[in-house]
């Protein structure tokens, strides 16, 4: 991936952030590459049943999908913290069973603390149902 769309990824999960629904506070923003190209957002949104709240990462991806997507290359998260935050696991396991080598990008609002994975580093050993072998 070139650094430029890799730095656009950043700058849109990292605006998006702040339309999160956060009674926690932690505020997420996600921004997903189709596999044509398109880029497609999400936050989180929080309930106060904390089960039923959603991840910026799955946001974007269910935004996606109801869009008619279904293939994607990557995926930028970023939170308000300091540090790059990870996606939960139940975001690694939706990451996965859409794709286990879509890059996984994990920045600071600022983009200048940068970690990249795939989804299957995030998620060794995944489940990925009966006779799929990836």
């Amino acid at each position: 991936m070139d650094e430029a769309l890799k730095k656009t990824l950043i700058a849109k999960a990292a605006e998006v952030r702040h339309n999160a629904r956060a009674f926690s506070g932690f505020h997420v923003g996600a921004a997903l590459v189709t596999k044509s190209g398109e880029i497609v957002t999400g936050c989180n949104v929080e309930l106060h049943t904390t089960l039923s709240s959603i991840c910026a990462e799955r946001t974007a991806m269910v935004k996606a999908v109801s869009m008619g997507h279904t293939e994607f290359t990557a995926i930028a998260v970023v939170s308000d913290s300091d540090k790059p935050v990870s996606p939960c696991a139940f975001c690694r396991q939706y990451l996965v069973d859409f794709d286990p080598d879509i890059q996984v990008i994990m920045a600071n609002a600022a983009g200048t603390d940068v970690v990249e994975m795939t989804a299957s580093e995030l998620l060794p050993m995944a489940f990925m149902g009966s006779g799929r072998d990836k």
